[in-house]
């Protein structure tokens, strides 16, 4: 069983992206990962989330090279 997380989402204008961190708990150990969405400023909250959460499981997927425990 797995649960996600998102941090604060903040808004990038620099790199036109949104930001969270995300964190992945599996089997209680916490991987935590710095994510981002491209769009614009207005994008609809869902589909960032979504976008984010997408880009964890990417991440968290990738192999243990790649990890953060907590």
């Amino acid at each position: 069983m797995q649960t996600i997380r998102l941090g604060d989402v903040r808004y990038n204008a620099q790199i036109g992206a949104f930001e969270a961190r995300v964190d992945v708990d599996r089997n209680g150990t916490t991987y935590r990962y710095p994510c981002q969405v491209a769009g614009p400023i207005d994008m609809d909250s869902g589909h960032v989330r979504a976008g984010l959460t997408r880009h964890a499981m990417r991440m968290s997927d990738s192999g243990t090279s790649l990890w953060s425990h907590l």
